[in-house]
């Protein structure tokens, strides 16, 4: 059975005792924790390694990034670190994402924004302030990314635990508002029909009651009863009995005139030893389909 498949973003060694029980949780309610340093992210000697982290997000459909006070390791062609590029990987892709920040810097981010642009200001939560500048970022964002501060661990796992059992509950919802929808649809679609009817028949009534023989002629119940006979898969419509044994015909189905009488008509399979009979009486006596029966 498919799992959901969750990437735990964040820098290592400052944050590998929350990346260890963020795993354990995962694990336990039945998900596949995705982290470079467990060997889940396969590398190969064609790319820098940082590339797979990217690449792997993709096979993933849950993000965790959890923010704390280092900066990272730096990635190769840009200002950002390895982390910030797999968050904004995340979203480009448009994936499920959660952010977690440690929350002495989340408390400073409100003092760093008003004293950023003062001489001299040295943020004292983070080693390096590109990662207030990152936040800004986020923040900015057209899209709602909630930021949750965490202490422990435990917070971060109860947040999830409520999120993910929210996600479920709105899938059970949006299943059954589903089956409501459907119901409507058809119910619209026989609305629209029986609208279609008056209309076509107030303003066919001039001809007499040609339309409303044509009508009930599309709903002959022989045609289902045929349908199912030879197994076909096609709509099965006929108006005479030329056209019937046209059908019969390419069903591979050909007419008996010999045991046949005049309360029904057999079409024989040879192939497969059956036989199909229908009732005469539901043709005219031009051969024309008539009657309901």
């Amino acid at each position: 059975m498919a799992r959901p498949r969750v990437f735990i973003s964040s820098t290592y060694f400052d944050l590998r005792a929350v990346r260890a029980d963020l795993e354990r949780f995962i694990r336990e309610i039945g998900y596949d924790p995705v982290l470079f340093e467990k060997g889940h992210v396969a590398y190969e000697k064609d790319s820098p390694l940082e590339d797979y982290c990217y690449r792997e997000i993709s096979n993933c459909d849950i993000v965790i990034t959890i923010i704390g006070g280092k900066f990272g390791t730096q990635s190769r062609d840009d200002k950002n670190s390895i982390t910030q590029n797999e968050l904004k990987t995340a979203i480009k892709l448009g994936k499920q994402i959660y952010l977690f920040v440690e929350r002495g810097v989340h408390a400073e981010y409100r003092t760093y924004l008003e004293n950023k642009n003062l001489k001299g200001f040295k943020p004292a939560a983070v080693n390096d302030g590109r990662v207030y500048g990152f936040l800004e970022e986020i923040y900015a964002l057209p899209a709602g990314n909630p930021i949750e501060p965490f202490e422990l661990p435990d917070d971060i796992v109860r947040y999830l635990r409520e999120q993910w059992a929210g996600l479920f509950q709105r899938l059970l919802q949006s299943t059954s508002r589903r089956n409501e929808m459907d119901l409507l649809q058809n119910l619209n679609s026989t609305a629209a029909t029986l609208k279609q009817l008056v209309t076509f028949l107030t303003d066919e009534r001039s001809k007499g009651d040609q339309a409303i023989k044509d009508i009930l002629l599309s709903s002959h119940p022989a045609f289902a009863a045929i349908r199912s006979a030879v197994g076909a898969k096609f709509r099965v419509f006929f108006s005479n009995f030329e056209e019937l044994d046209q059908l019969m015909d390419s069903c591979g189905l050909a007419f008996d005139d010999v045991n046949g009488s005049s309360d029904y008509i057999d079409w024989d399979h040879h192939q497969d030893g059956y036989y199909v009979r229908v009732s005469s009486v539901i043709f005219d006596e031009d051969n024309r389909l008539g009657k309901h029966y």
